[in-house]
């Protein structure tokens, strides 16, 4: 019997701290996570125009717009207070606002115009993520 309520009762501790933790980690900050789906999307929308040989130059403005302005919510937004971090999300969005300026019409510019941010991209992720 004693060592059913022993069980029983260390089940019950396991509920009550799994809840805890479960609330911990969803009452985090969703911003970081909604700000990298959202330049993910469009990186992945011009990526997938570059692989079906579709580049709208319309199209392509307007997601390069996009992480542009998303790109300019990365240091507010993580509040890494490090020099090499901020450097680095501005070296993002120098390379957007170039890709921007370069305004691909086709595929050939698309894919020159979004390779240094993805490289970019790459090189933060290896450091921070």
């Amino acid at each position: 019997m004693r060592v059913a309520l022993l069980i029983l009762l260390g089940l019950v501790i396991g509920v009550i701290g799994t809840v805890n933790v479960v609330n911990a980690l969803n009452a985090r900050n969703p911003m970081p996570k909604a700000v990298m789906t959202t330049m993910d999307y469009h990186m992945g929308q011009l990526s997938h125009a570059l692989k079906a040989g579709h580049c709208d130059a319309t199209s392509n403005q307007r997601h390069l717009e996009r992480l542009q302005s998303t790109a300019t919510d990365i240091v507010p937004v993580f509040d890494i207070a490090e020099q090499p971090f901020s450097d680095a999300a501005g070296q993002l969005q120098t390379r957007v606002r170039q890709a921007l300026q370069a305004a691909p019409a086709d595929c050939t510019a698309l894919a020159a115009a979004i390779k240094p941010i993805g490289e970019t991209c790459k090189s933060c992720h290896q450091k921070y993520r």
